[in-house]
């Protein structure tokens, strides 16, 4: 998508690609990727050798932002995926948003 389409490109957000990988050729399942990806969200650490073109430094800090943004206006979470798909990480990363753990 060109980036006149959309004002904010976050990556941090998205899943590792050592995660999405996996899940993408079937040696995980949904709910075994559902909870890798809540869990490298909310690493203490940098995961950057999980992925190699997309590091995810202060994933934490990007969703307590997405979140208070929510709050006062429209949030508008996209992926390659298309957008019927219901095994996306857009799913797993609103719930989270809208939830109280962030």
């Amino acid at each position: 998508m060109p980036a006149s389409r959309y004002d904010v490109w976050m990556p941090s957000l998205g899943p590792s690609e050592r995660l999405l990988r996996a899940v993408q050729a079937g040696r995980i399942t949904w709910a075994a990727f559902a909870a890798g990806y809540r869990a490298e969200l909310f690493m203490d650490g940098p995961i950057d050798a999980r992925s190699r073109s997309i590091k995810n430094h202060g994933q934490k800090f990007t969703l307590r932002l997405i979140k208070r943004l929510a709050r006062s206006g429209h949030v508008t979470l996209m992926c390659h995926c298309a957008e019927d798909e219901d095994q996306c990480h857009r799913h797993v990363l609103q719930t989270l948003i809208l939830s109280s753990r962030v």
